[in-house]
């Protein structure tokens, strides 16, 4: 993968930002999207947010050799503390961390007023799809569209979310599969909800050797395995 060629998982992020856009990606990986989206003109200019020194540095050197200076700024700083009022960010990318982090890398952008609430959110975790769908909910984000992708043999969820005049209230069932993903569905859907009922088994089956104390975790695994069973045979 290179600012050329990106991976199958940063190209389907990629086609979801819209054309012209102002562009924050944080934790930007080499800076490799922002900087191909710069090269193919379809954004007008980029942040790139690093926490760590070394990723700092590989995102500047990134930028440089890509002649891409006069429009894209790397920063370092911790989550959306790398973006200026002055950048006019339109879109935010967060990709390849747990839901539970970038979870916390918007709260505490929205506490600190870095996170305007008027941005097109667009959010790849790794693990964890429904604390961020749960936190988007409760903050008045819409969830516009999701994707579903495998590549090298593990399976990336992207969610895309803006704020509506009318917010929307999702149910359990949809906070877990994803609302736009429960409609389309598709073989790598099922083939990751058939990987997860399985998993759920196998924990269930130890489970049950366990104390009384376990009991609600049990019932409550029970009750997602029933509903994941559900899902798949409409799928």
């Amino acid at each position: 993968m290179n600012e050329k060629q990106l991976s199958k998982r940063l190209a389907a992020v990629g086609a979801l930002v819209p054309a012209g856009s102002r562009l924050a990606d944080i934790g930007s990986d080499h800076a490799y999207l922002p900087v191909a989206l710069l090269l193919k003109e379809q954004i007008s200019f980029a942040v790139a947010g690093e926490v760590a020194s070394g990723p700092f540095q590989s995102a500047q050197a990134q930028i440089n050799k890509s002649k891409v200076q006069d429009k894209m700024v790397v920063r370092l700083a911790d989550g959306l503390a790398a973006i200026e009022a002055t950048d006019e960010i339109e879109v935010i990318t967060i990709c390849g961390m747990g839901g539970a982090l970038i979870r916390d890398i918007l709260e505490a952008g929205r506490k600190n007023r870095r996170l305007k609430g008027s941005e097109r959110l667009i959010l790849q975790p790794n693990i964890g799809e429904p604390l961020l769908r749960e936190w988007l909910m409760k903050h008045g984000y819409t969830i516009i569209d999701e994707k579903i992708l495998e590549e090298n043999r593990k399976i990336y969820e992207i969610i895309v979310a803006e704020k509506q005049p009318q917010s929307t209230l999702y149910p359990r069932k949809e906070l877990l599969f994803g609302p736009k993903l429960l409609t389309s569905k598709g073989a790598v859907f099922t083939k990751k909800w058939q990987r997860e009922l399985h998993q759920r088994e196998a924990v269930l089956a130890q489970l049950s050797q366990a104390s009384d104390s376990y009991q609600q975790k049990i019932q409550q695994m029970k009750a997602e395995c029933q509903l994941i069973l559900e899902v798949l045979q409409h799928a």
